[in-house]
């Protein structure tokens, strides 16, 4: 599939964002999907993922209780609700999907196929 994320922006500590990654190409439905972020000079690092269905939800121990993932099949789009953003959220987001995805191995991005082109968030203090 291919994936265009959007919604990134600057918004002030404690502020919130919605990141919205839309697919087209393939039948999106089938496909489990994440999130990722990479901040300069650090390695790209898993936030959250979705199962096909969205009955399985995963988060990173840094953003649980903050960011919120979900998905609607019908519009082809996963969502990442970021809340109490904080200014070391600051990264590049990245959405991905991969129709094999085991759920053992949701925080690897070598485990995902295809990328978006990722957007930027930037949280200032």
């Amino acid at each position: 599939v291919q994936l265009q994320a959007s919604g990134g922006g600057l918004v002030q500590a404690g502020g919130s964002l919605t990141l919205s990654c839309v697919a087209s190409g393939r039948t999106f439905s089938s496909y489990a999907a994440g999130w990722f972020r990479q901040a300069p000079g650090k390695e790209r690092e898993f936030v959250a993922a979705i199962s096909w269905g969205g009955s399985r939800t995963y988060y990173a121990d840094s953003v649980k209780g903050r960011f919120t993932i979900s998905r609607d099949n019908a519009k082809n789009t996963v969502f990442l609700q970021m809340n109490s953003l904080k200014p070391e959220d600051t990264a590049v987001y990245y959405c991905a999907a991969d129709p094999y995805l085991d759920s053992n191995y949701v925080t690897r991005p070598s485990e995902y196929d295809d990328w978006g082109q990722g957007t930027q968030v930037t949280v200032s203090s």
